[in-house]
């Protein structure tokens, strides 16, 4: 059986597309096309359903798929490792919000370069067009708190992200803490607000968790809204208002006192960050080390 035939069948069984895969595999969607037919023939069985939108894989497909894409992976490891053996620099091309890539990834990654890799990083905000690059071969890795579905990609867990309801001593010292604790959020009445979006997702997601209800959105408005998180954490600084922020961002401006923590929950709000790469890319030589790399870091962070 053609090995290439296998790896166009493979890719688009992980895909779900007959036109993602032709994306990654660097050829023409009539040309992926073809192969599947020309394997099909071979075979003399259907090996994907069409859709509206995408494939999915007949019962012998999804057979296929599971004794092909194993040796097919091996043997994409041994040439990457023919590659590394010749001195190849591979580039690393890793996507996610800003915040996290600055502070988390690319730190942890920096290690790696001069040891056969480059590095290229794309700042996204959008998980879903931080996934849709992955998908594409824009990315090779993404950190993301969006967890994918699907066989496209591989995601593992990489940490837990507490966050802090924050404000600066100025509006922290006119806080009721008794009041916090008794009647909640209506404590916080009239303070301004800086979030990453006029939604207010952080400050949502910290009253569910913290308060059991949702931002009243007459008595808390957001006065900064800035996507960007290191942005948001200077305005509280500088005495904006109050803002829910990772912990990993802000602990040190807990520990110098310019910020305050205005309530600290028995259970705090936790949000899990997710490093996501394509199935099978693992295969790659540079790309496992660097996985390998984050997974490595993360237990510290």
């Amino acid at each position: 059986m053609d090995l290439t035939l296998l790896r166009t069948f493979v890719a688009v069984h992980r895909a779900g597309s007959f036109t993602r895969a032709a994306t990654l595999l660097g050829l023409s969607q009539p040309a992926v096309t073809s192969q599947i037919r020309t394997l099909e023939r071979q075979l003399g069985r259907p090996l994907f359903h069409r859709r509206a939108r995408g494939v999915t894989p007949t019962a012998v497909g999804d057979e296929l798929a599971h004794k092909a894409a194993p040796h097919l992976d091996a043997l994409l490891r041994i040439t990457e490792a023919e590659r590394e053996a010749a001195g190849a620099l591979r580039t690393l091309h890793v996507a996610g919000p800003p915040e996290f890539l600055c502070l988390r990834v690319l730190p942890a990654l920096a290690l790696l370069v001069g040891q056969g890799h480059t590095l290229r990083a794309a700042p996204q905000t959008d998980a879903e067009a931080t996934l849709d690059g992955l998908a594409a071969g824009h990315h090779d890795l993404v950190v993301t708190t969006a967890h994918p579905r699907g066989g496209l990609f591989t995601a593992t867990a990489l940490c837990d992200e507490e966050h802090v309801l924050v404000a600066a001593p100025y509006w922290a010292a006119l806080v009721d803490r008794d009041r916090l604790g008794e009647e909640g959020s209506a404590a916080l009445d009239g303070i301004p607000l800086v979030e990453v979006h006029e939604s207010l997702p952080l400050v949502t997601r910290y009253w569910a968790a913290v308060f059991d209800t949702l931002p009243d959105a007459r008595s808390l408005a957001a006065t900064v809204v800035v996507p960007d998180l290191r942005a948001v954490l200077e305005c509280v600084r500088a005495g904006a208002g109050l803002a829910v922020l990772p912990r990993y961002l802000c602990q040190d401006a807990l520990d110098s006192g310019r910020i305050v923590a205005l309530a600290e929950p028995a259970v705090p709000p936790l949000r899990t960050w997710f490093l996501v790469v394509r199935t099978g890319s693992l295969a790659l030589a540079h790309l496992a080390r660097a996985h390998d790399r984050l997974l490595d870091a993360a237990v510290h962070w």
